[in-house]
C-alpha cells in the first residue's frame, strides 16, 4: 500500500471514528434537552466532506509522496482538532446541538477562538490536498467549505446567542456586585 493510501485511510478512519463520537454526544445531548440548529444544512456537509476525501483518491496518483512540510503541518492540525475535542469532550459534535443551561465552554483553544474547531477543517480541507500537489482540489473544496462555513457559523452564533446573553447578564450582574461592594 502506498504512503498516499495509507495517509487518506488514516484520515478517513478519523473521521468515522469522529463520526461515532459526535454521534454518541449528540443522542446524550439530546436526552438532556438539548436542541438541534441547522440540521436543514448538515447533510450538505457530510456531502461535502465525503466528496472532498473521493476526489483525493480519485484525482491522485497512488505513487505521490506527500510533501514533508505540508503533511508535519497537516499532523500539527490534527493536534489542534484533538485539543479542540478534548476541551469540548461530551458537548462535540458535528452538529449544532445547545443545551440552554450548559456554560460555554471557555477552556482550551476556546480560549483565543469562537470556533476553532472551523479553523482545523479550513486547513485540513486545504492542507491534506496541498501535501499530495493536487492545488486544484484545495481551491475548490476551500472555496466550497468557506461557503458552508460562511452559512454554518451564522446558524451557530444565532443557536449561541441567547446562552452568550445569559452569560454576559451574569457577568454583568456580578461587576454591578464588585462595583456595589466599593
Amino acid at each position: 500500500m502506498s504512503v498516499f493510501w495509507i495517509i487518506l485511510a488514516a484520515v478517513a478512519l478519523a473521521r468515522l471514528g469522529e463520526l461515532l463520537y459526535a454521534r454518541r454526544n449528540t443522542r446524550r445531548l439530546l436526552a438532556r434537552g438539548a436542541l438541534e440548529a441547522g440540521a436543514g444544512h448538515y447533510p450538505l456537509i457530510v456531502v461535502l466532506h465525503a466528496a472532498w476525501l473521493a476526489s483525493l483518491a480519485v484525482f491522485v496518483p497512488a505513487e505521490t509522496l506527500p510533501n514533508s512540510l505540508l503533511l508535519l503541518l497537516f499532523v500539527a492540525v490534527q493536534v489542534l482538532r484533538i485539543w479542540v475535542l478534548i476541551s469540548l469532550g461530551r458537548f462535540w459534535t458535528t452538529r449544532i446541538i445547545t443545551l440552554p443551561d450548559a456554560p460555554l465552554i471557555r477552556k482550551g483553544p476556546y480560549r483565543f477562538l469562537r470556533h476553532p474547531n472551523y479553523l482545523v477543517v479550513i486547513l485540513e480541507i486545504a492542507l491534506l490536498p496541498l501535501c499530495f500537489g493536487a492545488w486544484h482540489i484545495a481551491l475548490l473544496f476551500s472555496v466550497l467549505n468557506g461557503a458552508m462555513l460562511f452559512w454554518r457559523i451564522r446558524v451557530e452564533n444565532t443557536a449561541l446567542a441567547a446562552r452568550r446573553g445569559i452569560i454576559q447578564s451574569r457577568n454583568d450582574a456580578h461587576s454591578a456586585d464588585q462595583m456595589a461592594q466599593r
